[in-house]
Formats: structure tokens, sequence, C-alpha cells
């Protein structure tokens, strides 16, 4: 998601870097290739004139005509006023209230809410250490009824079981009181939705929020959904005193604009973020960090929190004595650091994170991910005896290699040369070198680290 506004902010605030002086030709010139990108990224025409605006003003005054960095202050502003627009600062959940805390999803049908139901309960079990209670009032549905008892026993939530028969509001008013009586500090309230909106649909919702007053009233669209998606947040806003918006199907190819807007129409922020089909793939929402990527300013700080979350650190220290130690790199290790990378994405999913002025001119293998499938299949097909000593791997060998993996001569001979350049560059690294470089990060050593 953002990415063509992403290349286009990019491009733009490359031109401004380094700007001696803002002048009123170069404000008009940006702000007229901001308002090209806005538009290209499907944001609401009010939406684009509002920010525009906004920028002119701030853009004129003092404080960018008396700085020695111009440049950089037009940037700021832009930055901020992303910022502003996505919805200020607010990220997840406030833990004020007295539990159960009571979150009801709504939106139309299709938009994956039962889906973002079992993810909301997952980040709150894991990174909150909360004990939730899912239920469903979507009587229309017993499937969905189903698929949520699912999802709630693969993330470890409680479950409330309801039935097709039963009416939405008992469901909810039952649910409440398991909630309460068995000490949980969530209950998630996933209600019904349908193809579009309608009057039926508004007065359920409305009657399932008297019966349970939920804390948070969390509006769910598509963000692949476009200029619909305004429509339906505007109905929705009008028939509920919303609190905020999980934007699911982030990770697609959706071009941001919906969600700017939709921010926009309800006057709500953008709360978290569906980045893709498994349970753990929801991120609270931080517009700071979302402005600084759609600027090309990168978000370091997602990816030091998604290494954190994904990198064996045992692993990680046991590659690290052995280089100290002077011990040989070999496949074995090779192929620990390509699994590592795919847990977090492969390399263009790191590389996305970093400011585009230090991924300049770099490029990601055009096969994206599948190269590092590849790779890890090439090492799977080599003897064990092969994976130690590389230097066996003669011309049959490999040919036996490329078919076992069912890939190309070529293709093994690639990961080869790779190999051989981290080989070369792990025996520069053994010893003090290593060492220094640890400690820059640690302080000190490990303990057990020999010394040379």
């Amino acid at each position: 998601m953002f990415d063509t506004l992403s290349q286009r902010f990019t491009k733009t605030v490359q031109n401004l870097r380094g700007k001696g002086r803002i002048s009123e030709d170069n404000i008009t010139d940006t702000l007229r290739e901001v308002r090209m990108a806005l538009l290209e990224a499907d944001v609401a025409l009010p939406v684009i004139k509002t920010f525009i605006d906004s920028v002119r003003v701030k853009a004129h005054g003092a404080e960018v005509a008396a700085s020695l960095t111009p440049g950089q202050v037009f940037i700021s502003i832009l930055h901020s006023e992303l910022v502003q627009l996505m919805g200020g600062m607010r990220a997840g959940f406030e833990f004020r209230a007295q539990p159960p805390y009571v979150v009801l999803l709504a939106g139309l049908q299709g938009v994956g809410k039962t889906t973002t139901a079992g993810k909301l309960a997952h980040w709150l079990i894991e990174t909150q250490n909360k004990k939730v209670l899912l239920v469903s009032t979507d009587v229309r549905r017993p499937a969905a009824i189903l698929q949520l008892q699912r999802l709630a026993e693969q993330v470890g939530a409680g479950f409330h079981n309801s039935q097709s028969s039963d009416d939405p509001v008992v469901i909810a008013q039952s649910a409440l009181q398991v909630a309460r009586n068995g000490v949980f500090d969530f209950l998630i309230i996933d209600t019904a939705g349908r193809l579009h909106v309608d009057s039926d649909l508004m007065l359920e919702m409305q009657a399932i929020e008297a019966a349970v007053s939920s804390h948070e009233r969390l509006f769910i669209v598509d963000a692949m959904a476009g200029q619909d998606a305004l429509n339906s947040a505007r109905s929705f806003s009008d028939a509920m005193d919303l609190t905020g918006i999980i934007l699911t199907k982030a990770d697609g190819d959706a071009r941001g604009g919906a969600a700017l807007s939709v921010r926009q129409v309800t006057g709500k922020p953008i709360v978290f973020l569906g980045v893709g089909e498994k349970l753990d793939a929801l991120q609270a929402f931080d517009p700071e960090r979302m402005a600084g990527r759609i600027l090309g300013m990168g978000d370091v700080l997602a990816l030091v929190e998604q290494a954190q979350g994904k990198v064996d650190a045992a692993e990680a220290e046991r590659l690290a004595r052995k280089v100290v130690s002077g011990a040989r790199f070999d496949f074995y290790d090779l192929k620990s650091q390509l699994e590592q990378l795919q847990s977090m994405g492969g390399l263009g999913a790191l590389m996305d994170k970093l400011p585009a002025h230090l991924t300049k001119g770099a490029s990601v293998p055009a096969q994206g991910a599948n190269a590092l499938v590849q790779q890890i299949a090439i090492i799977n097909s080599m003897t064990h005896r092969e994976r130690r000593k590389p230097e066996l791997l003669d011309g049959s060998r490999r040919r036996r290699i490329a078919k076992g993996s069912g890939t190309q001569v070529q293709d093994v001979n690639r990961l080869l040369k790779q190999f051989t350049e981290m080989q070369r560059m792990m025996k520069n690294m053994k010893g003090g070198k290593l060492r220094r470089m640890l400690g820059a990060f640690q302080g000190s050593m490990p303990t057990g680290f020999p010394k040379h």
C-alpha cells in the first residue's frame, strides 16, 4: 500500500533536498507534484484540497524563509501534514477502562471482519498479555460463527458459542456476562455484514452497541476498495460513533487513497493495519512512521521490531562464536541465514523499510521471494558432506543438485559464487574485527567467547 504515492513523494523530496532557498516557483512546482501524486493514489478531491492548502500556508511561513536548510524544512512540513492527514498520533488501544474492554467490529461483508477479529485477539494475547473472549453475532452466516471459533482455538482465545436461531443482541449480552464472570480482559464482538449498506444492518448494529456499551467501535475497511469505501465509511460513521478504523489487505496493490480519504470522511484515526493472511499479520498503525515511509525516509524502527520477533538470537550467537573462533562458514550456516531472511519477508521487504537514499541504485532480484525458496532447495539437495565441504562440488555434483532441486546448473553456480563471497567476508571478520563489531552493539562480548 502507498507504493505509488511513496515513489512520487520520494522523487519530490529528493528534488527538494539541498535547496539553498525555497521560492514561490519551488513551492508551486512541488505542490503540483504532490497533488498529482495524491490523485494517482486515488485520494478524494476534498482531502487533496485540504492537504495542499495547509501545506501551502505553512510553506509560505517565516520558518521556511528564515531556515538555513529550507528544503529540509519543507520536507518536515510535508511529513507533519501527512501525519495529521492519517489521524494524528494515536496507535493501538488505551487500556484504561474497567475490564472487560468491549471491542465492536463493524463493516461490510467481505472486508475481512472475522479474520481481523482473530488477528486482533492474537495481537492482544501475544503483545499485551491479555485474556480475550471472541463472539460472533452474524447469525445469518453460520460459517462465520464456525470460522471465528476455529480462529479462537488457533490464537488461544476464549469463544462464546451462538446459534443461527439466536437473537444477535441476546448473543452479545450473554457474551458480555460470560466475559465478566470469566475475568476476561477483552470481549471482541464480530458483527454481521452485508454486501451493501442497508437499514436492517445499521439497526442491528446500533441495538448491539446499546446493549453492550462498547469501548471501541472499529470500522473495518478493505484498503483495496478505493473510493467505494468512502460511501460505506460515511454511512457507518453516521449510524454509530466510531472510535477508529482498521485497514485490511494493506499489503496488496492498493494505492492508499482509501486509507487517507476514509480517515478524513469519518474523522477517526486508523488504529491497525492488516498486512497479510497470517494471524500475526496485524500492526498497530503509527502515522508518523507511515508518513516517513511515504516520503522515502524508511521505517527502520519497524525493521528492528521485525528482527527482534523473527531472528533467532541463539542461532545468531552460534554463528558469531563460530566465526570468532575461525571455524569455516559452510552451507548449513548459509541455509540458516536464508531461512531467517525468509521469515522476515525476504530482501524486498527489508529494503522497503530502509530510507530511499540508502537503497538508491540497489535492486531486488526479479524472482523476489522465490529466489530464497530456490536457494534453500539447492542446499537441501546437497549431501551432508557437500554442505560441510563445498570444494567437493564439481560439475557432475552440480548437475545432480540442479536436477534434485528443480533448478538449472547456472542457478547452482550463482549460489556457489554468493557463498564464496560470504565465506571470504566471514573469514576477514574473524577474531578481533567481529569482536569489536559485536562490542559496539552490546557494549561487551557475551560470556564464553574465545579470545585471540
